[in-house]
């Protein structure tokens, strides 16, 4: 077992951690924005998908600064486990100069040191930010609703916990089928609006940091009226190279669901199709952990397959080192 694969597994558990917690006395507001990068964003991106099922409105921000239409009836929630995220923390900082409420999660770091903030999440330390989505994303969702921009999110949690540790229990199988067939090649990850894009990008990003691949997601229907035409001019390229698979949500359109099941037969002739992952639970939260889950797995099982170590991110290290020496 590796070091990654036990801390996926302890993703049931960093779920009931944030259904126990009490959410923050947050001023309350009508809509939220969450600002977070990478394995902390996905909190973001879970967070904005609860709160469309609710009616609610949650925008996502993955970049400096905020978007000028923020204001006074917005929470703004920066979400970095390391607390040192320096696109964050610029977010963070002009929620405060600009006098909008500001509550912060994270393990530590200058995020927590930041003077402001109106509340703040303390998380449990651990290695990985990318394998503490469960507490990244349980934290957010108990902030927002603190706020009052969500309804109560602890029973989601419990019930996320209790589908993931199913899926846990039971996915060696489906994990080796698709890391097989993604092995040496380019995953593309489809997933229909909502659930499934959420999921997707997670998959994109953790065969990125843990299987240290490329890889690519989109969304359907979207992909239906470009991509699917990119797979046309060069098959015996793609056949070779690349791999798609598809996430289904039993909770998509109806359309969405028949135009999976059509773009799979129309690119099969182009392209190997890796694995049809499905959803799994009732609620939002539980569906779109029970697919980013197997996603996690595939990821690690890539790295042992090309016997590599799924933990390092050598790349981003040196990246942040550059951008510190910059002198901007």
């Amino acid at each position: 077992m590796s070091e990654m694969r036990d801390l996926i597994g302890t993703l049931p558990d960093q779920l009931r951690w944030a259904a126990d917690i009490d959410p923050p006395m947050v001023p309350l507001r009508s809509e939220a924005v969450v600002a977070g990068m990478g394995g902390s964003g996905i909190a973001g991106d879970i967070a904005a998908v609860i709160a469309e099922a609710q009616g609610a409105r949650v925008t996502v921000h993955k970049s400096y600064g905020l978007p000028e239409w923020v204001g006074g009836d917005t929470v703004v929630v920066a979400v970095s486990h390391s607390g040192n995220t320096e696109e964050t923390l610029s977010a963070a900082g002009e929620a405060v100069a600009r006098g909008i409420p500001l509550v912060t999660v994270s393990v530590g770091g200058e995020l927590e040191s930041l003077g402001g903030a109106v509340a703040r999440v303390a998380l449990p330390d651990s290695p990985q930010p990318r394998a503490s989505a469960g507490r990244l994303a349980g934290a957010v969702l108990r902030v927002l609703e603190g706020s009052g921009v969500l309804a109560s999110t602890g029973p989601d949690l419990r019930e996320a916990a209790s589908v993931v540790e199913e899926v846990l229990a039971g996915a060696d199988a489906e994990v080796d089928r698709i890391a097989g067939a993604l092995r040496g090649r380019v995953a593309v990850i489809y997933g229909g609006a909502g659930v499934g894009v959420v999921a997707a990008s997670r998959w994109k990003a953790q065969i990125n940091e843990n299987g240290k691949a490329p890889a690519f997601w989109a969304t359907l229907p979207e992909a239906n009226h470009n991509e699917i035409v990119g797979w046309t001019a060069h098959p015996d390229l793609s056949r070779d190279s690349m791999a798609v698979v598809f996430l289904d949500d039993e909770h998509d359109h109806p359309r969405v669901t028949l135009r999976s099941i059509v773009t799979r037969d129309l690119m099969a002739r182009s392209v190997p199709i890796a694995g049809v992952v499905s959803s799994r639970g009732i609620s939002p939260l539980a569906r779109v952990m029970a697919l980013s889950v197997i996603g996690d797995l595939v990821s690690v099982r890539l790295a042992e397959l090309a016997n590599v170590d799924p933990v390092p991110v050598d790349i981003i290290e040196d990246l942040k080192q550059r951008l510190a020496g910059s002198g901007e």
